[in-house]
């Protein structure tokens, strides 16, 4: 905590380097206020109001779920609120209802749509619906959530277990390194892919399947870093001072020789993450993904496939991942200008 509240001299002057770059600097404050608005995806889009005011009382439908006897419907079943009778009944009179700024869910069709789906930007939908009549702003709105919050995640537990197991590696060497540096070389030519195929058969696909999986091989190419910085600094002065005064083995490791093994971890943080998402949206493209019914840009992306003269599929998923990724770039661009080593 106190490393936080008061960093050191050399934290303060990457982080100044880090601000020199405006690409940079825009992009993360850009990526991080679409990540947060993102985790509040339900209210800004759903098909559910967000409040409603009916016959004296208030409602939160968004919290809570109604039955549509509740607002003068005749059926104990979940209020339908695209119902042109249930929303007359919310607006009559005294009654109002509010709903969030686009009125779609990512699973909601529309039924009362007046054009073959998929439609065209138009008519309620900014940027039309797909195959299945459903709003593509709210499937991108919730895929993008879907994405980051995977590649976080997936990001995660690759530095966990790469820093762990590079450590390991170049702090003991030897008969260590030579046999985990074997292990690695058989489990890194194993095909991917082709396990993903095998146990998307087994198993029902989703998103903890594909974590599960692709946490498997996402740790080695980092502990290669973290292996050649332990290897480098396990022979210097202040690591032979803190042996020779005591110390143990894990405190060594962790918190002499990792702090200054953290460069290229950092650095190459952004580059990961957008390489989780290019993995995750690959996979759903080739239907080896999360299932049919997750909202996800490799699905947008199939869809437009299937679908050629609906533009608009493609072309929002394929914005929508570019500028996810160029905004990822810049900030790797400018983290790795404000850790080089030689602007110390």
């Amino acid at each position: 905590m106190s490393t936080l509240l008061h960093p050191s001299p050399l934290t303060l002057r990457r982080w100044r380097r880090f601000k020199s770059n405006p690409r940079g600097l825009v992009s993360l404050w850009i990526f991080s206020g679409l990540f947060l608005l993102s985790l509040v995806a339900e209210v800004i889009s759903n098909d559910k109001p967000l409040l409603i005011w009916y016959e004296g009382a208030w409602y939160v439908p968004l919290v809570v779920s109604y039955p549509e006897t509740t607002f003068g419907g005749d059926f104990a079943t979940e209020t339908d609120y695209k119902d042109p009778e249930i929303l007359k009944n919310l607006r009559q009179g005294e009654n109002w209802v509010l709903f969030p700024p686009n009125p779609h869910g990512y699973a909601s069709i529309d039924r009362y749509a007046t054009r073959p789906a998929p439609a065209s930007p138009g008519e309620g939908h900014l940027l039309g619906t797909d195959d299945r009549a459903r709003d593509v702003l709210a499937r991108l709105i919730y895929g993008f959530r879907i994405s980051v919050l995977f590649a976080l995640a997936l990001t995660a537990i690759g530095v966990v277990v790469g820093i762990v197991a590079g450590a390991v590696q170049g702090y003991f060497g030897g008969r260590v390194d030579l046999w985990l540096q074997r292990f690695m070389e058989i489990w890194g030519s194993m095909p991917e892919l082709y396990l993903l195929i095998i146990f998307a058969g087994i198993f029902n696909p989703g998103i903890w399947l594909l974590l599960v999986l692709s946490s498997l091989f996402g740790w080695m190419g980092l502990a290669d870093y973290v292996r050649a910085e332990f290897l480098r600094a396990r022979n210097l002065v202040y690591v032979k001072a803190a042996r020779a005064m005591g110390a143990n083995d894990r405190t060594i490791m962790f918190r002499h020789l990792l702090p200054n093994a953290l460069t290229p971890v950092i650095t190459f943080l952004p580059f990961r993450i957008s390489g989780a998402i290019l993995a995750l949206t690959s996979l759903d493209f080739l239907g080896l993904g999360v299932p049919p019914t997750t909202p996800s840009l490799g699905e947008l992306l199939r869809q437009g496939k299937g679908n050629i003269e609906a533009w608009w599929l493609s072309l929002s998923a394929f914005v929508t991942l570019v500028v996810m990724l160029l905004l990822l770039n810049f900030i790797g661009e400018a983290l790795r200008d404000a850790m080089d080593p030689r602007k110390e």
